[in-house]
């Protein structure tokens, strides 16, 4: 009978060293004596089953408290005099390490997989969100081979099952007592192999291509919407469905407008008699001129309003407001019967046309300033 060592020990850890310590030490004694790192060791071999052994109790809270209590001896049943029995190597070293040592995984290429998405952008005009306009994308994206229908074998042949892995991917091989399953390196875990490529996409069943596609751009649309066109993304793999093409949208500032929400904000400049006495003009909105009516005692800076000749809503018939900042010009270079008059003004409203407090310039333009 073979004498068994310390787990601890064959670990070179405490006797209270917790699951997160073992698992370390277990993965570098694994990582020094594992047979794909050792071919034809047996010495290396022996010491990689006694540390999976002592990871495999130790790792375990049942078989940890019967061995702390009763040694080796409580383990009986559990394990034979060997190292290993009852263990499965292959899930231990996947538990630890994933795949690192070949493992179960199956290649993505052995099933339907979706096409990748792709991302563009597009700028557009503020009238463009407006009125709504059809543009056209250059999009470079992968496709399907239209020469072998995307199987990547040449016309006229077949895809033939791997014959070493029987069109699984993996072969099993056996370390010891213990079976390994790794990607068959025949068919690079495909499963299938292509004797007679394709010309045109080299056996890749896809190529690279530039397409143009058509969208329409909707009214109202505002800076940062995103499109989704399904179906408009790179092609699937074995048969899976294509992706998604996810366009931006980005509408350029504009000179005369700027936009809040569904509202269109512009400015105008009146004379400080328009503003005093009220009036009527003509504002240019993004769809043409629109009548705007002045209340007299406009003071600088009010915004009016005239509804529903803002952005039109999205995917709605109804649209925001243009709004109006009102600016009030002050006349320059007055010749001499326009200053008589406005100081008859002045006079008539007590006002002082001297330079100064109080005078007609600051109660004007700054009537609250001067109100008791």
């Amino acid at each position: 009978m073979v004498q068994k060592r310390d787990y601890y020990e064959i670990l070179n850890v405490n006797r209270d060293a917790d699951d997160n310590d073992i698992k370390k030490a277990y993965r570098k004694l694994a990582i020094k004596y594992h047979p794909d790192k050792n071919p034809d060791d047996k010495e290396a071999e022996e010491k990689f089953k006694e540390a999976t052994e002592a990871y495999d109790v130790l790792k375990t809270p049942e078989k940890r408290q019967r061995y702390d209590q009763y040694g080796h001896a409580g383990l009986e049943g559990a394990t034979s005099s060997g190292y290993g029995y009852g263990i499965d190597f292959d899930q231990i070293i996947k538990e630890v390490f994933g795949d690192v040592f070949g493992g179960s995984r199956r290649t993505r290429h052995q099933r339907p997989h979706q096409g990748r998405n792709l991302q563009a952008k597009i700028e557009i005009s503020l009238e463009d969100a407006y009125n709504g306009r059809e543009v056209t994308l250059e999009i470079p994206r992968i496709e399907s081979c239209p020469e072998c229908s995307g199987s990547g074998a040449e016309a006229g042949t077949t895809v033939d099952t791997c014959p070493q892995c029987n069109g699984r991917g993996q072969v099993t091989q056996s370390q010891g007592f213990f079976m390994m399953t790794r990607t068959c390196p025949r068919c690079r875990g495909e499963g299938q192999l292509i004797l007679n490529p394709c010309r045109k996409c080299n056996g890749q069943g896809r190529i690279r291509v530039e397409r143009e596609i058509k969208m329409s751009v909707d009214k109202g649309v505002d800076n940062g919407f995103e499109y989704r066109m399904r179906g408009e993304g790179e092609t699937g793999t074995l048969g899976g469905p294509p992706g998604d093409l996810l366009v931006g949208v980005f509408v350029r500032p504009h000179d005369q407008f700027k936009r809040d929400g569904n509202d269109l904000i512009t400015t105008t400049k009146i004379s400080f008699v328009q503003a005093a006495l009220g009036c009527s003009i003509e504002i240019n909105g993004i769809d043409g001129r629109h009548e705007l009516s002045i209340p007299a005692g406009t003071q600088f800076g009010d915004l009016l309003r005239i509804p529903g000749k803002g952005m039109p809503r999205y995917r709605s018939s109804s649209f925001g407001d243009l709004i109006v900042q009102v600016g009030i010009e002050t006349p320059r270079n007055l010749n001499e019967e326009e200053r008589n008059l406005l100081e008859q003004f002045s006079g008539l409203r007590g006002e002082s046309t001297k330079s100064g407090h109080g005078s007609f310039w600051d109660k004007l333009f700054n009537p609250n300033d001067h109100e008791e």
